[in-house]
């Protein structure tokens, strides 16, 4: 292979389809070396914009290739400039190629990227021909390239393998495919000649006397890997390091772009990560490198990513949160993220950094909304609610991981987060309870929770045949509404409007308040110790009580049950129902008994609405409204003696967050009138903490009380329409684990998704896909974790075709033995494709 023809399949080729979207390079050649090299890969499928001659021509013939290649009457753009390529902003700003170098790729991209680099690698063996050559002449000719090493060409090896370059045949021995692991068990004519070979280009001289490829590749591995980490280690090896073997600084550059090739092939990288932790516990070099706190660029063992981590938490525990985004930004490509523990850590990390910055740009913006009780909750529903999101994502995160964080390690971060969102909370609950105190609930201008019953589902079946669905779900709190609508748009129109939940918030009152006429009827009375609400007398305490009251008012037209039953077709609707009303109690019930797990649980729970949405969609219902009881508050950042004393006085205690009764108040809580906090009530007087404190210590989810999370509630209306995802005939949803391995042997594997589709008119389309492990009776033994790809709130993946990307799944702990991973349809639960494995655990 010539030099030349190195630059274009080598160098210019793989920048140019590196991945899915990029399809773009600009090559800058101020001493116009690689003009001819460009010219000669134009093709009918590769467009090539010449700047050489005249900008003007050059520009105009860039936008017209750009407009082809977005409507694929080409595949690939590569424009030559013969200048220097810009670094500084200023300079981007003034060369009118720079916009395409920022929709793919540039060369050069570093000091890899010279010429002098580019040659050492393609003439890796002859690495120090090359550099005579470079000191005699700064621009050799091409034909002097490639006249170095003239009469070496390995050629049983070439034969055997069936790859041409020493690149090639390195990598080749590393990790042979099947065809080539074949011709090197069945002859040993190749043994020789790799030896001279392996000499030669990174000067590795083999201590085994074997002739097998599994003992040489055993040598191999170790040379290359701990090559690489010698040439990338800032300091001088530790004394128990210093007498293994590594390469020479002349093969740097060929040991470090076949390390990067193995690590970036996913066909390759299972293996990669098997071999580096063996050569790891081989060599001891965790044990060894503990004192050293720099290891480099590059994580090339597991126990450098583990730096690289610890570096990243104490960046983030000293506020430099410039350094923790880089460090994630670097993990991002790192082959670490095939291990899902690993993944697990940084996932912690990453949402750790996000809540962090959030909380800090919220406490700067916070004053800019205190003016009123209407401007704070505005501000709740359209900035604070993501703060929520962020810290329930986290928890999510600490939830994930923290059944493997035997010792402790992540808990300091954990603390320091919740903290810093703890103080937020107290200075956001202190401005809501002051102006509480002054304006009442709900205030004007904003629906109320008693009267969305009467004006958003009552209307709707004054016209007879409209089947309308009416979804009762217990603590739906705010920002999982938002979560929740936007995963409905693909069933019809919807529509999220804020409401104000009924005091004091709890499913006994909440649901109460969802009811026909609770606007005008709703009662709340302290009979005999408890709380007993009732509608125009009616008493509404339990569930058949609440359904009685709608029954009476739309006799056969209503039809009731659990949602839960409903999606699993244990539901059977009834002819002639108009209204029908499922309840769902997953998230609170969960929340009450495991905490811990609970922010799991959500995504069950919103699974299960969207399942039942698209259900009765199928079933003729044209609207649906969902409205909940209540929202809720994770109290994960409280410490021990973060409660407040009850006051004296008559008073009724609501689930420790709030009063009701009569009594005197002290400076530390609030105190109004029933009818001024919209209570029809034998008892005068509302009371609770001003801060987030409750009156029982151990509380780490909790409602009842007032606050914003606890109190401003989502109502979603969804007109339901014709289904609008693209269909699935025109994409291929495929699924792979280790190369088609059948085994997982860890309870976070990382298996491969892939959308592929042939229809170029569905490539702008996102598929969303549910993945799930099902044993053989279809119980899910698990699940995508949250976080990077997996959506949080809904625990899907969105993929646009072509796309492919890693996931990592989350194993039941107590589950063992066969198993399908299964793409589902998130709506109709249909399945795209699925993949029989079986556990293998070693522990």
């Amino acid at each position: 292979m010539t030099i030349q023809e190195y630059i274009q399949t080598q160098v210019f080729a793989p920048r140019l389809g590196k991945d899915e979207n990029n399809h773009i390079l600009v090559v800058y050649d101020p001493d116009q070396r690689y003009r001819q090299i460009c010219l000669d890969m134009a093709s009918e499928s590769l467009q090539v914009v010449d700047a050489t001659e005249s900008s003007i021509v050059s520009r105009a013939q860039g936008i017209s290739s750009l407009a082809a290649l977005g409507h694929n009457t080409i595949e690939q753009l590569l424009i030559y400039v013969p200048a220097t390529v810009p670094t500084e902003e200023e300079q981007k700003q003034k060369d009118p190629f720079a916009l395409y170098g920022a929709c793919g790729a540039v060369f050069p991209g570093g000091d890899g990227d010279s010429f002098f680099n580019i040659c050492l690698v393609a003439k890796s063996e002859f690495a120090t021909q090359v550099r005579a050559v470079f000191e005699q002449n700064k621009n050799p000719d091409f034909n002097v390239i490639n006249a170095i090493g003239g009469g070496v060409n390995w050629p049983t090896l070439k034969a055997t393998l069936k790859v041409e370059s020493t690149r090639d045949i390195l990598f080749s021995l590393l990790v042979p495919s099947d065809t080539q692991m074949v011709a090197l068990n069945s002859t040993e004519g190749w043994v020789s000649e790799s030896r001279e070979l392996l000499k030669t280009s990174i000067g590795l001289t083999l201590k085994t006397r074997a002739k097998s490829w599994s003992a040489i590749a055993d040598e191999l591995w170790r040379f290359v890997l701990f090559s690489e980490f010698v040439f990338d280690l800032p300091q001088d090896l530790p004394p128990p390091l210093t007498n293994v073997p590594s390469a020479e600084e002349a093969a740097k550059p060929l040991i470090a772009d076949i390390c990067e090739r193995l690590r970036s092939d996913r066909r390759t990288q299972p293996t990669y990560i098997e071999r580096a932790e063996a050569v790891e516990a081989e060599l001891e070099l965790s044990n060894h490198c503990q004192g050293i706190s720099d290891l480099g660029e590059r994580d090339t063992f597991p126990f450098e990513e583990r730096t690289f981590l610890h570096q990243a938490m104490d960046a983030l525990q000293r506020d430099d949160t410039d350094t923790v985004r880089r460090i994630l930004s670097h993990h991002v490509q790192s082959v670490w993220i095939g291990k899902g523990e690993s993944q697990a850590q940084w996932d912690l990390l990453r949402s750790a950094l996000a809540l962090v910055e959030a909380c800090q740009d919220n406490e700067r913006i916070l004053p800019d909304h205190a003016q009123s009780m209407d401007s704070l909750v505005n501000y709740y529903i359209t900035q604070f609610r993501e703060v929520d999101r962020l810290h329930r994502e986290f928890e999510q995160a600490v939830s994930d991981y923290d059944w493997q964080d035997a010792h402790g390690l992540m808990h300091p971060l954990q603390l320091q987060v919740r903290q810093q969102y703890g103080r937020l909370i107290v200075s956001l609950q202190t401005l809501f309870t002051r102006h509480l105190s002054q304006s009442g609930w709900p205030f004007p201008g904003r629906l109320a929770n008693t009267e969305v019953f009467d004006k958003l589902v009552a209307p709707k079946l004054s016209q007879s045949g409209h089947k309308v669905a009416y979804l009762m779900v217990d603590a739906l709190r705010y920002e999982l509404g938002v979560a929740l609508e936007q995963q409905l748009t693909e069933d019809g129109k919807v529509e999220l409007t804020p409401a104000l939940a009924q005091l004091p918030s709890i499913t006994l009152v909440g649901m109460a308040s969802l009811l026909p006429d609770a606007s005008t009827g709703l009662t709340i009375n302290n009979i005999d110790n408890k709380l007993l609400p009732a509608i125009n007398g009616q008493k509404v305490k339990n569930v058949n009580q609440r359904m009685d009251l709608i029954r009476k008012r739309y006799g056969h037209r209503f039809q009731e049950g659990r949602l839960e039953e409903f999606v699993r077709n244990r539901l059977k609707l009834e002819a002639g129902t108009e209204l029908l009303v499922l309840r769902s109690v997953e998230i609170d019930g969960h929340f009450e008994h495991h905490p811990d797990t609970a922010p799991n649980e959500i995504i069950n729970a919103l699974k299960r609405i969207r399942v039942a949405i698209h259900k009765l969609k199928d079933a003729g219902f044209n609207e649906v409204v969902i409205a909940t009881d209540h929202g809720f508050f994770m109290n994960t950042h409280a410490q021990a003696g973060d409660t407040i004393g009850k006051p004296s006085g008559d008073w009724l205690t609501i689930h420790e967050r709030c009063l009701l009764g009569d009594g005197s108040v002290d400076s530390n809580h609030y105190e109004l009138s029933t009818e001024k906090v919209g209570i029809r009530s034998n008892m005068a007087k509302l009371a609770g903490p001003r801060t987030m404190a409750s009156y029982r210590s151990g509380m780490l989810y909790y409602h009842g009380g007032a606050s914003l999370q606890e109190c401003v509630v989502p109502v979603i209306t969804v007109k339901l329409e014709a289904s609008k995802q693209t269909a699935i005939e025109q994409a291929k949803v495929v699924l792979n684990y280790k190369n088609g391995a059948k085994r997982i042997t860890t309870r976070m594997p990382v298996l491969e998704i892939a959308v592929e589709t042939d229809d170029m008119f569905s490539t702008g389309s996102d598929f969303e896909i549910l993945l799930e492990a099902q044993d053989k009776n279809g119980n899910v033994v698990g699940e995508a974790k949250p976080g990077g790809e997996v959506n949080p709130a809904t625990g899907t993946i969105t993929l646009k075709p072509g796309n492919k990307v890693p996931i990592t799944v989350k194993m039941q702990v107590e589950f063992e033995g066969k198993f399908k991973i299964k793409a589902l349809n998130p709506s109709t639960m249909a399945t795209y494709c699925q993949l029989d494995l079986e556990t293998d655990y070693t522990v």
